[in-house]
C-alpha cells in the first residue's frame, strides 16, 4: 500500500538502492559495468566534445562514390550519443524508403585507450555499423580519422569496411547548413581537400 500510494516499484523496499538504479542498463549495468560501462559513462568533452561533425567516407555500395554527411553529437544522463540521416540517395540505391523516420540514425559513444568507438543502428535495429575514431593533429584539432564497419554478410559487389573522417564543427550555424546541403553521395573530386588527404583514398583499407 506504501508503494502504491507513492507509485513506486515494491522492489525499492526490497533490494538495494545501488542495484535498482541499474535496472536495464545493459552496458553500464552490474554485469558490464567494469567493461564497456566505464567508457561509456566516463567520456570527457574535450575527447570527443558534443555539437555538429562533418563526416566522409567511401561509399559501402559504389567504390567510386563518397558519403558525405552530418552528425551530432550530445550528452544525455552519463551517456554520449549520435544521430543524423543517411543519404536518400544511398536509401534509393537499396531500395529502401528515403522518408526521415527510416533515414535516422542513433547510436552510443565510447571511450576506448586512444579514441572513441560507436555503434550505431536506424530505427528497429534495421541494420548497425561499428564505428572507430582517433584524433589526428591539425590546426584547430578538430579532425578524427578511424573506419566504419557494417555489420553485414560477406558480399561480392559490396564492401563492409571503410576509411572515415569526422571534422568537427561545433555549433557554426552557417558551416552547418551548408553541410547539411551538400550532404550526400559525392564524387572524389568534390571531397574536401583535408578529408581526402586523410581517407587516403589511394590506399586500401586495412
Amino acid at each position: 500500500r506504501i508503494c502504491s500510494f507513492f507509485d513506486v516499484d515494491a522492489r525499492i523496499l526490497l533490494e538495494p538502492v545501488d542495484a535498482l538504479e541499474n535496472k536495464g542498463q545493459v552496458l553500464s549495468g552490474p554485469v558490464l559495468a567494469e567493461f564497456t560501462g566505464k567508457g561509456i559513462t566516463n567520456l570527457p568533452e574535450e575527447t570527443f566534445p558534443s555539437g555538429f561533425y562533418r563526416f566522409s567516407r567511401r561509399s559501402f555500395l559504389s567504390e567510386d562514390q563518397f558519403v558525405v554527411g552530418l552528425v551530432y553529437a550530445f550528452r544525455s544522463g552519463d551517456g554520449t550519443y549520435v544521430k543524423g540521416f543517411e543519404a536518400k540517395e544511398a536509401m534509393r540505391q537499396q531500395g529502401l524508403p528515403t522518408v526521415p523516420s527510416a533515414r535516422e540514425f542513433r547510436g552510443y559513444v565510447s571511450r576506448q585507450e586512444d579514441g572513441v568507438a560507436m555503434v550505431i543502428s536506424r530505427r528497429n535495429a534495421m541494420t548497425c555499423s561499428f564505428n572507430y575514431l582517433a584524433r589526428v593533429a591539425s590546426f584547430e584539432n578538430n579532425f578524427w580519422v578511424g573506419y566504419a564497419a557494417r555489420t553485414v554478410r560477406e558480399s561480392l559487389t559490396g564492401t563492409r569496411a571503410a576509411r572515415m573522417v569526422y571534422e568537427y564543427l561545433g555549433r557554426d550555424t552557417r558551416t552547418v547548413l551548408a553541410t547539411a546541403r551538400k550532404a550526400g553521395l559525392v564524387a572524389e573530386e568534390a571531397l574536401m581537400p583535408f578529408h581526402h588527404r586523410l581517407l587516403q583514398t589511394s590506399e586500401p583499407f586495412r
